[in-house]
Formats: structure tokens, sequence, C-alpha cells
């Protein structure tokens, strides 16, 4: 009983902590850092101008809740700089602090100042395309607005950077795509350590320590009962081999995978759970496209180049089928080459974003019912329907965060169960 009390106190906490990085943009006044402009209306980055206040926009709030950044906020107070790593053919290379930016934590990681041409909006760095712009040093900026422009037959969301009175147009981001969906390229690279790499490198450190610890520990403790990070990581390393490694790829062969398994669970898990400590910047890591289509290439690539001759000849010419039949599943099994590290990029990246957005969507409703802050009696029923809604999604998505990690463990296993296989010619006569 203890321990349930425990358990909901830190349930609790946590959900302060969520409705403080997810709620605090709602009662901002519409101010020079963190304007936009949408049809002429000038708002903040959570929502619309509303007289003094700002009106509350959930979708804005979580949209930059689960986006990437240039900087580390925790608790939005405090805002961490990292290193900003550029290149562009005309300037070159440009390391630095993203502190020459002079980020402010309270209106979405927006940059009081430019540097080298570059900007901070939204904690992303954007570079001013007028030449007329300081490109050198830093200079003081005034804000940002949004514009609805057409770009390649599309409306898009265009940013722009005021200084001294003017708006000077800014490039979007340039895609890991190169274009191919529409987003475009632009003038330079971004190779910064961004909010998610940092927690990357944070969660790889910390499972470098736990695994050295306990293999430490069994060679102290051998032949005695595990105890601490070993008695922790020892079942979970026994589900994955008896649940994953030996039934979809066999006791014979396991082990040549099984260090690739475990590295893709712990990982995928570390993350997850990182990511749902609200107080230290509640990072999507595993909830960006970019991260999950890493680790699905990789999984291709060992699948694929790991396929045997029984593997390859019945995706190309699958035998005893007649010859148009075999052209038709050749096919569909050369389409289902690519669509399996898709589903396992989009599953992966959907379920834990959804799991982030339907806290801060939750945590809304306070700022919704209370009209950002105009009416305490809205925003006491919104807290009394938020608060107990935001636990249970945060107790359900420390679940999801074991699952995610063992589904994408458990298909990984069976693909390369499939490309292992051996051919067994009297069974396949049978």
């Amino acid at each position: 009983m203890k321990r349930f009390y425990l358990a909901v106190f830190l349930l609790f906490w946590a959900t302060l902590g969520y409705m403080q990085e997810g709620g605090v943009h709602s009662t901002e006044s519409s101010g020079d850092h963190a304007e936009h402009v949408e049809g002429g209306e000038h708002a903040n980055a959570g929502g619309e101008a509303h007289g003094d206040h700002a009106k509350f926009d959930p979708a804005a709030v979580a949209k930059h809740h689960i986006s990437d950044a240039n900087v580390y906020t925790i608790m939005e107070a405090i805002s961490i700089p990292l290193p900003t790593i550029l290149y562009s053919k005309d300037k070159g290379l440009d390391i630095f602090s993203s502190a020459k930016f002079h980020a402010d934590p309270h209106h979405h990681e927006n940059g009081h100042m430019s540097y080298n041409g570059y900007v901070l909006e939204g904690g992303s760095v954007y570079r001013v395309l007028d030449a007329s712009f300081p490109a050198e040093g830093g200079v003081e900026v005034d804000g940002f607005t949004s514009k609805k422009e057409m770009i390649n037959g599309k409306e898009r969301d265009v940013k722009y950077v005021k200084y001294e009175g003017q708006e000077f147009k800014l490039e979007n981001k340039t895609l890991w795509d190169g274009g191919a969906l529409g987003g475009g390229t632009t003038s330079f690279y971004d190779l910064s350590i961004t909010k998610n790499v940092l927690a990357m490198i944070l969660v790889s450190l910390f499972l470098f320590w736990a695994f050295r610890k306990a293999a430490k520990a069994y060679q102290t403790n051998e032949g005695k009962a595990p105890k601490g990070i070993q008695n922790f990581l020892e079942p979970l390393i026994e589900f994955i081999r008896d649940e994953a490694a030996i039934p979809f790829i066999g006791k014979k062969k396991y082990m040549k995978y099984f260090p690739f398994l475990l590295s893709v669970f712990f990982f995928i898990l570390g993350l997850n759970l990182f990511g749902q400590i609200p107080f230290l910047g509640s990072v999507n890591a595993t909830g960006n496209l970019s991260l999950t289509m890493v680790l699905a290439v990789i999984v291709f690539l060992l699948v694929n180049l790991n396929g045997n001759k029984h593997y390859w000849s019945h995706i190309f010419w699958m035998p005893g089928v007649p010859v148009p039949v075999r052209i038709l599943l050749a096919i569909i099994e050369v389409m289902s080459l690519f669509i399996k590290p898709l589903t396992l990029m989009l599953r992966l990246a959907g379920n834990i974003s959804a799991g982030h957005i339907a806290i801060l969507s939750f945590i809304g409703l306070i700022f919704i019912f209370g009209k950002s802050g105009e009416s305490m009696v809205g925003s006491g029923v919104g807290s009394l329907i938020s608060v107990p809604l935001t636990m249970f999604m945060m107790a359900l998505e420390l679940i999801v965060a074991f699952i995610q990690a063992f589904v994408f463990t458990i298909l990984t296993a069976s693909y390369i169960g499939a490309a292992t296989e051996e051919h067994h010619h009297e069974e396949a006569h049978h």
C-alpha cells in the first residue's frame, strides 16, 4: 500500500511538471520576441492574441514540445545552450554555442539575438536570406512573424525575423529527404548537438555504466543471487532471449544477433523512459522520425545482408508456383522489403509522439476551460478533469515505453529469423 501511495504521489508530482512545461505559455502576452503573424493578427507561440492575453493554442504547444531544438530547456526556466555546428558553401563551417542567440525559455526558445546571419526561432536555427541583414557578429532582433505563402504549389508557413522595423525572410530547415517531400532544401546544413542528440548521448552513457556495473557484479559475485542493477537487467535480458531471439532465430544462431537485439531494446527503452521525465525537458527522441528511420535502416541492412539463398529465392522466384504468379509475388515481396522498415519507423515514432501529445492535450484543458487565466473557476474545473487524465496517461505511457521497445525488438528478430532460416527439403516437399 505504501508503494501505491508513493507511485500516485510521483505521478501527481510529474503531472505538475508537465503543467509547468506545457501550459506556461498560455498566459503570455504577445511580446516582441514571441509573436507570430497569421492573417494579419499577432499571436504568441502558444496561440492568437486576445486583448491583453494570448488565447491558448494546444496544437502549437504540443507541436513545440515534440519537436527537436538547438537548446535544452528544463521546466521552461532553465535554458542550457548546446553546441551549434552549421555549414554553408559560401561561409564554410560555423561552430559556436547556442547561447549566442540569447534564447528565451518562456517564449518557446526564441532567440533575442542573431549571430553571423543565423537566428533561433522555436528552438531551431534558421538563416536569413536577405543580404542586407547583418551577416557578421550579433545584433538584437525584435521578434518573429509567420505568413502563409505558396511554395511549389502548396500553401506553407514562411517565417520572418523582425529587425529595425523590417521583416527579413528565413530559410526553411533542410530536411533529410533532400526536398523530396516538398520541404525544400536550404543553403546551410545544421549538424548541431540538439536536445534529442544530447538525450541519446546521456542514455547511451547511462546504459554503458549500467551494463558495465552488472558485468562486474557477475565477476565478483559468481554463483550468488543477483542484486541491484544486475537483478533489474537479468530478467529483461532473459525475456528478450526467451521470447524474441530463440523463438524466431533459433537456438543455434541466435547468439550472433543477440547483442544487436539487446542494444535495440535497451536503447529504445532508455529513451522512452527518459522522455517520460517531465522535469528534464520531456524529450521526444523516439518520437522523432529521423531517429526511428536510422534504426529501421540499420535493421533493413542487417536483415538483407544476412539473408541466405533460400530467403532471396522466395523473394524473386517463388518455387512451386506458376510463372505469372511468381512475377506477381516477386513484385509484392520486393515491396515488402521496404514496407517492413517503414512500418518499424512509423509505429515507434507514432506511438511515442501520440503519448506526448495526449498528455499535453489533457493539460491544455486547464487553460481552455480557464480561458487562458481569465476564469479561475474554469481553471479549477479544468484541473479536476486534467490531473486524473494526465496521471492515467502517464501511467499508460510507462507501459507503452516497454511495449514499443519490445515490439520493435521482436519484429526485428522475426525479420532476421525469416532471412536466415534454413530450407528443409523434406518439409518443403511435404
